[in-house]
């Protein structure tokens, strides 16, 4: 008989977003929009297309703000669940306490929905299988290693070590965790209920030391969408074909013809003014550049406002509703600046 399909994905979406605050401090990390559609459902169109029916959102800081979103409980074609966990749980804490109030009670994928990559889901859980494995991590390479999970294998696969952010230039590999989890029932096993658990520091060990954790090392597309710069990365990347061919100027949004826009994106019912020049900058929702300001890899937030003339550089994130005065030089910040 063959195995059921996966059809079922847990995704950890209950973080603060601090990285990327200000903008997370009204808006939850995976609503934000990635060049049109929210991060959320750019990972739910990818779960899609390897068969992944139900999504169980762990959810936590913000949660009414995927609840609002998605009243008809379904995105990018998805079925949604939603688990509101009482407190922090952790990582393995809140896949477990999003299984256990879904009733998942066969293999299924677990993630972190910050992430946005091109994986073979597919593949993955074929390997998986192909293994007999308890659980199975998708690998993909960095240049610096030591901000992750570093994760050894051997010649079939098998998890031979997890170690969660070695220190510079101690890393045995810079193979690191994905965030991408093909997980057996029987993991939720070995998770106290109740209980803040990390998925990487106390759960993989112990399944390393079993011998039923496996990996499978992947190159490709992948972003940890989780901090300004990679924000602004991965939503460039809609634009310029590398990930696809979105429009650079949203529905409702103007942008006056004497203005000067590269590599950005002009969100819904947002305006740029006659003269202003932006480059690689993420215009949101209702926001407005004014007349000859010049901004440059920054991100303005919803309905904030550049005042004429202003300057903004240097990866600058503007919050929410918030106004820069007419001619003000903005370099590297992060304003209001309590949101770092």
């Amino acid at each position: 008989m063959s195995p059921r399909p996966v059809t079922t994905a847990v995704l950890l979406v209950g973080g603060f977003g601090t990285r990327l605050r200000p903008l997370t401090l009204s808006t939850p990390k995976q609503m934000l929009p990635v060049a049109g559609p929210s991060m959320l459902e750019r990972v739910l169109a990818h779960l899609a297309e390897h068969g992944i029916t139900t999504a169980v959102l762990a959810l936590g800081y913000k949660a009414d703000g995927f609840t609002e979103a998605y009243p008809d409980g379904r995105c990018a074609g998805v079925e949604l669940v939603y688990a509101v966990e009482p407190e922090p749980l952790d990582t393995a804490g809140a896949i477990a306490f999003a299984a256990r109030q879904a009733g998942i009670d066969s293999t299924f994928l677990a993630l972190n929905a910050d992430v946005i990559n091109d994986l073979d889901i597919t593949e993955l859980v074929e390997f998986h299988r192909s293994r007999g494995a308890e659980g199975t991590i998708h690998l993909t390479p960095v240049d610096d290693p030591s901000r992750y999970g570093v994760v050894p294998i051997d010649e079939d696969g098998k998890v031979l070590a997890f170690i969660e952010k070695p220190a510079p230039g101690e890393a045995p590999t810079n193979w690191i965790n994905g965030g991408t989890y093909v997980l057996e029932p029987s993991v939720l096993d070995r998770i106290e209920p109740g209980r803040k658990v990390s998925i990487e520091r106390e759960v993989f060990p112990a399944m390393v030391a079993d011998g039923t954790l496996y990996a499978l090392e992947r190159a490709g597309r992948w972003v940890d969408a989780g901090t300004p710069a990679t924000y602004l990365e991965v939503s460039l990347h809609y634009l310029d074909g590398t990930a696809g061919s979105e429009p650079a100027v949203a529905d409702g949004a103007t942008v006056d013809p004497t203005a000067t826009v590269t590599s950005s994106w002009i969100g819904p019912d947002a305006h740029v003014a006659e003269g202003a020049s932006l480059d690689r900058v993420l215009v949101l929702a209702g926001a407005t550049v004014g007349e000859g300001a010049r901004v440059e890899n920054s991100i303005i937030g919803p309905g904030a406002r550049v005042g004429a003339w202003a300057s903004g550089t240097g990866l600058s994130v503007i919050g929410d509703g918030v106004a820069i005065e007419p001619g003000a030089v903005v370099n590297e910040a992060r304003i209001p600046a309590e949101a770092e």
